[in-house]
């Protein structure tokens, strides 16, 4: 606990981001309902003046215990992280959850009235026979099933996932009649399409074959408090030691790291990748 950013600091970096124009705040982990009082963390970031979205993203195995209250905050949205359908493989991929929990929870925040994704990485010959059944999640509860591209951060292989391009071609195969869907759906870089009458969605976050750096404007807070402008790189700020200062000189410095953003980032790229490439897992620095 002694490494990681007290609430009251998340709080105080998140209205400096409000004042540099940051309306939009994501909640990742790791598991962010692991950490005791994370809706009350929730509650006081959607009452900075100039934040107008809070969202957050769960792996659901807790979430039944907290949906009522994000409902009654007014959480903008709930991403849920589930790979699997078969839960030997779910338990294989968490270590200790269970599927029938995250199904439950998938099935209450679609209920709820809360805006509700599924994320979902593929992998070659472990769960890409699954992509039909996960991806008929979007049809029966009305809400968005979004495929990500395996992105190379820490231990991840990136030749192990599976392109959206492929996933795109195996959909419209089970499929015909998916079209393009042009409607906002939030604020990522997902490209979305929509079978005729159906409520849900199906999204691709193609990071790799659909390189969309141009269009991001994410800036990452890990919870020993590094500001990353890109999730390719190991570099950025550290924010703790200037909490001990002015909110002028914090602000000021996060200014910094948000005009220093990478132009884009060095996956695949053999002259750039191993010079500042990240080598913490994904869990370690909000994914």
């Amino acid at each position: 606990m002694s490494q990681i950013l007290t609430y009251e600091e998340i709080v105080r970096i998140c209205r400096a981001a409000s004042e540099l124009g940051i309306s939009r705040i994501k909640i990742t982990g790791g598991e962010p309902f692991v950490r005791l009082g994370c809706t009350d963390l929730i509650k006081e970031i959607k009452a900075i003046n100039g934040i107008d979205e809070v969202t957050v993203t769960t792996n659901g195995q807790t979430l039944e215990q907290y949906i009522d209250e994000l409902r009654l905050i007014g959480i903008n949205g709930i991403n849920i992280s589930l790979d699997t359908l078969d839960p030997e493989r779910f338990e294989y991929i968490t270590g200790r959850g269970k599927l029938e929990k995250t199904l439950h929870s998938i099935e209450l925040a679609a209920q709820s009235g809360i805006k509700t994704k599924i994320n979902t990485l593929l992998q070659k010959d472990f769960n890409e026979d699954e992509i039909f059944d996960i991806a008929s999640l979007a049809f029966r509860y009305g809400i968005d099933v979004r495929f990500i591209e395996m992105m190379p951060v820490g231990a991840a292989d990136a030749g192990t996932g599976l392109s959206n391009t492929e996933v795109l071609r195996k959909l419209m195969g089970k499929w015909p009649d998916l079209e393009p869907d042009q409607s906002i759906h939030g604020n990522g870089p997902a490209v979305y399409y929509r079978r005729p009458g159906s409520k849900g969605g199906i999204g691709l976050i193609s990071a790799i074959h659909g390189k969309f750096c141009e269009h991001c404007n994410r800036m990452r807070l890990t919870s020993q408090g590094q500001l990353k402008p890109c999730l390719s790189y190991d570099t950025g700020i550290d924010l703790r030691p200037l909490l001990k200062e002015t909110d002028d000189e914090l602000r000021e410095a996060m200014r910094k790291a948000i005009y220093e953003k990478p132009k884009a980032h060095c996956f695949g790229d053999n002259d750039n990748s191993e010079a500042h490439a990240e080598h913490r897992l994904m869990s370690q620095i909000g994914g």
